[in-house]
């Protein structure tokens, strides 16, 4: 699947939004279903905003009129034209607002044109004044001329947000905000992004006439700190982007991804934190590493309890981990997940030395660099489990020789399949952490597939393990404790020096 083929899931909103929360416990739902149909029967008044004075030939900017008809209990509809906006339109402490599109296209003025430093299209509500109930849907942007990257929307509701179909073409190429940010601030609200596409990223802050005003420079789509709510984002598109793509950096609120396709940004493509979080369905993808992205992780997970299911990433080009959890994060899962990764080491799943206990289940791992597949780092932070995980790939033995390294006490790994046949002594799992436990696994490697070094209470049942250079099956170190071995098959034998 590419970017372009992401499906248009056009679910009615209170049948999505009670499918995509389900993962994490929620029901969320909205009042009636918002089709074009009916979509108008939902305000008190409807404005066309072309009949009340709004230039649609993109000339003069919309913004006055925009300004002077928005108010409470009103739809904004914009018939097919383009719509030059040269001005911040900001909007508070409102109810029932709406802004639609039919064929519509706003059109950015320049950096150097627009008035600042507010380079935002439309701020609806803020922390101190938020709204509620708000629908903006059916805008592409036309940002392609050069320095015309402006944020698209900025919108803080305390509920019912609703934000569909909103298409941004060009690079945000001027050093500002990123195209969107939303929040709902309170913690029984609701919020719905679908298909919020920004296909093809932005440019580092050094490479654009706002240089040395912001950090790095834009993110795909931001939430903060003021987030309490719920907001499901569904079928989105980041480009690469140099300050994360979809970035969660709220503390206490509840997000879902599900769906899309996340590409190429800094730190991460999706940087998830939060209470709870749902990751699901997504693609996501490194294949472009430009010079000033130190790390480019498809998925960071910051803190909270998050769950990540049927993701597929793709890492031609690594340039970082393609999942990494935090230290801040209490739990997580991982599961019917795919991971390739390309000749320079970088690993698969990294879980942080005092990350909570975190579940991977049914993942491929194809690894081609000298990386671990799994790296599990700590002591103590709580059981780290490992189920039907297959790791195959070209992956060497230096400067990593392992496929899974595990640190941790208290770890289980059950139904694994390695086969790493890679040169340089590559290894399948080193266990240093007590009470492990190893069951009806096969792994193949060119050097010694089990390493025990160090731990004690390791147990190991029906378990196969061959090393394709006819080395030891198993080597225990002479600082391990107990080790005890069940039903194996070691056809390399046994080295144990305690």
């Amino acid at each position: 699947m590419t970017r372009e083929q992401i499906p248009d899931r056009r679910f009615g909103r209170r049948r999505y939004l009670t499918s995509a929360a389900a993962g994490i416990g929620a029901v969320l739902s909205f009042a009636g279903s918002a089709t074009a149909w009916n979509v108008e029967d939902q305000y008190r008044t409807v404005v066309d905003v072309v009949e009340a004075g709004a230039d649609d030939s993109g000339a003069e900017s919309i913004t006055p009129v925009v300004r002077e008809r928005a108010s409470d209990d009103t739809l904004l509809r914009f018939p097919p034209g383009r719509y030059y906006v040269d001005e911040q339109f900001r909007l508070t402490d409102f109810e029932n607002v709406g802004f639609v599109g039919d064929d519509a296209t706003l059109v950015p003025a320049a950096y150097e044109d627009f008035e600042g430093p507010q380079y935002r299209l439309f701020r609806l509500g803020t922390s101190y004044a938020p709204g509620r109930d708000l629908r903006f849907e059916g805008f592409r942007v036309d940002q392609t001329a050069p320095n015309t990257g402006i944020r698209v929307l900025d919108a803080v509701v305390t509920d019912g947000l609703v934000v569909k179909d909103v298409y941004i073409h060009g690079v945000h190429d001027s050093g500002t905000w990123g195209p969107g940010r939303f929040d709902v601030v309170d913690a029984s609200g609701h919020g719905l992004v679908e298909r919020f596409r920004a296909f093809d990223g932005g440019c580092h802050v050094d490479e654009t006439p706002n240089a040395g005003n912001m950090w790095r420079g834009p993110t795909g789509i931001s939430v903060d700190e003021h987030h309490r709510g719920t907001i499901v984002f569904a079928d989105c598109v980041l480009g690469g982007f140099p300050d994360n793509g979809l970035y969660v950096s709220s503390e206490t609120g509840r997000t879902v991804v599900d769906g899309g396709w996340f590409e190429n940004s800094t730190t991460g493509s999706i940087r998830l934190g939060g209470r709870r979080g749902t990751i699901r369905n997504v693609t996501g993808v490194v294949d472009s590493n430009p010079d000033r992205l130190v790390r480019q992780h498809p998925i960071r997970l910051d803190s909270g309890r998050i769950d990540v299911e049927n993701v597929d990433l793709r890492l031609p080009r690594p340039n970082g981990d393609a999942i990494r959890v935090m230290n801040d994060v209490d739990e997580a899962s991982i599961a019917d997940s795919s991971i390739a990764i390309g000749p320079v080491p970088s690993s698969g799943i990294r879980i942080d030395p005092a990350a909570g206990p975190t579940y991977v289940e049914d993942v491929d791992v194809a690894i081609d660099g000298s990386a671990n597949a799994i790296r599990i780092l700590g002591r103590d932070a709580g059981t780290v489990g490992v189920q039907d995980v297959r790791i195959t790939g070209d992956a060497g033995g230096s400067p990593m020789r392992h496929a899974i390294y595990c640190e941790r006490n208290g770890c289980q790994f059950r139904g694994l399949s390695v086969d790493q046949p890679g040169a340089g002594k590559r290894r399948g799992i080193e266990l240093r952490g007590n009470d492990a436990f190893l069951y009806d696994s096969t792994l193949e490697t060119s050097d010694v597939p089990i390493v025990v070094n160090g731990a004690d209470d390791v147990w190991i049942e029906d378990c196969t393990a061959r090393s394709y250079d006819g080395d030891r099956s198993i080597r225990i170190t002479a600082d391990s404790g107990t080790v005890r071995l069940k039903d194996d098959t070691f056809p390399g034998g046994v080295s144990d020096a305690r």
